[in-house]
């Protein structure tokens, strides 16, 4: 945490502070004297304050427990949280011990940190152990994926719990879902107005019930973290245009939008159009493209009467 500088009273009478105890590690922690920085005024002879080289040595050895033992990008992390230049190197430790006691190895902290350099200066307390009491006893998410919850979605640990968090989970809720396991905590941290709601919205005016889709996404979370704009509508359109076919097959397909248009899905269509045969979207997606080929095959065989 930075220290933050506040104002100190003393009575008039006398200038001279109680002696302030000895740190058990002068190099991680620091202990406010009368000589030190934040008061200025008030100076004693026989106190030694920190001179810039020792600054320069406390910060160096910040920079370098950084990128040595976090393998976190100091420049990175400087330029995106100034306060991470006047944080000590204790702050740094509190931060790693807390994400260490969640079962998150150094290797996926040091890539979590990096990410979200932000996370360097915070309160253990006050921000990363409320997120996780909030995915421990809100979102039922059993002690063992916590890690994984994170490491899938490190933005987690930067998002608020009652501003974020929990309006999200309780959207989700209310559409259907049973809790959220460690593959699906990633919709925790998109908004409810601008991201979860549209998308809904946006199903149910191709004449989808609101229980029709909710029990799309159920089936297939991940459709509420696709664009609207770059998979739903052009998808939704060769759906239509091209193919011919209902939406309403979008029911008992909603896997259909997590295929690539343009690596999958136009090439398959093409192939039995040319053919002209047609198929459900689940046979024509989900096979690989050994197992489409000899269907493919097999079609045309029976078409031609030369299939055993």
């Amino acid at each position: 945490m930075t220290l933050r500088p506040h104002t100190l009273f003393l009575p008039q009478a006398s200038l001279t502070p109680p002696s302030p105890k000895p740190s058990k590690n002068p190099s991680n922690s620091f202990t406010p004297t009368l000589n030190s920085p934040i008061y200025p005024s008030l100076s004693l002879h026989h106190h030694h304050p920190t001179t810039p080289t020792d600054s320069g040595i406390l910060f160096r050895e910040k920079l370098i427990y950084l990128e040595s033992h976090l393998n976190v990008n100091p420049q990175k992390a400087l330029h995106l949280n100034p306060d991470f230049r006047s944080c000590p190197l204790s702050s740094v430790k509190s931060v790693e011990h807390c994400l260490s006691s969640m079962g998150i190895e150094l290797s996926a902290m040091g890539r979590i940190l990096d990410m979200h350099p932000q996370l360097l200066t915070v309160d253990p307390h006050s921000h990363l152990y409320p997120v996780f009491d909030f995915l421990l006893h809100d979102a039922h998410i059993p002690f063992h994926d916590i890690r994984k919850s994170i490491v899938r979605c490190p933005r987690l640990l930067v998002c608020d719990v009652s501003n974020q968090l929990r309006p999200a989970l309780e959207f989700l809720t209310q559409l259907g879902f049973k809790g959220v396991t460690c593959q699906t905590t990633v919709l925790l941290v998109s908004s409810v107005r601008g991201t979860l709601l549209p998308k809904i919205e946006y199903l149910q005016s191709l004449g989808l019930s609101h229980a029709e889709v909710a029990n799309m996404v159920i089936r297939s979370p991940a459709l509420l973290t696709l664009s609207i704009h770059n998979n739903f509508m052009p998808k939704v359109e060769y759906l239509v245009q091209e193919m011919k076919k209902d939406v309403k097959e979008l029911k008992r397909f909603p896997q259909y939008f997590s295929f690539s248009l343009e690596g999958r899905i136009k090439p398959r269509h093409r192939l039995l159009a040319e053919h002209g045969f047609s198929l459900p979207l689940r046979d024509m997606l989900r096979v690989s493209d050994g197992e489409f080929n000899a269907m493919l095959i097999e079609m045309r065989l029976d078409c031609t009467g030369l299939s055993h």
